[in-house]
């Protein structure tokens, strides 16, 4: 079978020089999904290296850099921390044509990742589409994770029985029609139209606090130009809004694996981000796993609870990892 080879940019070393509270090195690995050649992921790969493992997937428009003040939390426990850029986002690499951009791309990136360094006995940290792409890629391959803590984070499928469940509505009705809450529209549109995004703008309006210009500037760090934001725009539009979406059958098929997942699965939403809300509760009643757990609400955070109570987000994990 031939492989495709995508044009991608690297964002320069310089841009992420001296950024705040971020001082981890960059390490790197090849990886592939079907029927592409291989582009450069980057990861953080902090604690000790034999230690229990914790995988931090990070959504839009954000990097590693929104777990910088949960990495030290959690390998002060001992706990080595895999913390990935997805492709397109923070130090990896970024394809130039948005529709390059596929969720099972992003899917396959990630496996691969996982796969490359043999991680196992993985406890998933899933926030906005870490939850989609992580969950996804444990349902592929299940015996690798020893659990999950869910963080704001999401699994559309447009099943009509999500109807009255989700503070942002998004589900089928009928035989044709589907139910879409209009913020979910207008952000797609946004980032569709908009002559200029920056990541900047979408990680200061879903925090509780103001951020300061620094760590604001952090998040704009990796796209420098427009050449470097083709997956900053796309992923926005790979939300599956309707039944028929790819998305939406390849979150179906995921959903079904969560449903026969039995190892522990821990919610950590936090109580301000109406765009997730609601997710708890049906991961809660439909995840085997989730049963008899002690689920978390951390209060005073918005849909970026990593920037509002990082360290309070690590100590959850923590405690979920010395105790399930």
């Amino acid at each position: 079978m031939s492989r495709v080879t995508l044009p991608v940019v690297r964002t320069p070393d310089a841009c992420f020089a001296a950024l705040p509270g971020y001082g981890f090195d960059p390490h790197y690995v090849e990886v592939e999904a079907a029927g592409t050649g291989p582009v450069r992921m980057h990861y953080l790969d902090e604690g000790p290296a034999d230690g229990p493992v914790a995988l931090l997937l990070h959504g839009q428009p954000t990097w590693s850099y929104l777990y910088r003040t949960v990495v030290p939390v959690l390998v002060d426990h001992g706990i080595r921390v895999i913390a990935p850029d997805n492709i397109g986002f923070g130090r990896s690499d970024k394809p130039t044509n948005p529709t390059d951009y596929t969720f099972a791309r992003h899917i396959d990136w990630m496996r691969s990742l996982v796969v490359g360094l043999d991680l196992r006995e993985i406890t998933l940290v899933a926030q906005d589409w870490g939850g989609p792409i992580g969950f996804s890629v444990l349902a592929g391959d299940p015996d690798r994770f020893a659990r999950v803590v869910a963080a704001n984070t999401i699994l559309h499928t447009a099943d009509p029985a999500l109807a009255d469940r989700l503070t942002w509505a998004l589900h089928g009705e009928g035989e044709s029609r589907v139910v879409l809450e209009e913020a979910f529209v207008d952000y797609l549109l946004y980032t569709q139209r908009a002559p200029e995004l920056r990541a900047s703008d979408f990680v200061g309006a879903a925090t509780t606090g103001p951020l300061t210009p620094a760590v604001l500037a952090a998040y704009d760090a990796p796209f420098p130009d427009a050449s470097c934001t083709a997956g900053l725009r796309q992923m926005t539009a790979l939300l599956p809004l309707t039944r028929n979406d790819v998305g939406a059958r390849i979150g179906r098929r995921t959903m079904r694996a969560l449903e026969a997942f039995e190892r522990p699965f821990v919610t950590a939403y936090s109580d301000g981000d109406p765009a997730t809300r609601g997710w708890e509760t049906v991961f809660r009643e439909r995840v085997p796993g989730a049963q008899g757990q002690e689920h978390v609400t951390i209060g005073g955070a918005g849909h970026f609870l990593q920037e509002d109570a990082g360290p309070r987000l690590g100590q959850v994990i923590a405690h979920v990892m010395a105790t399930t």
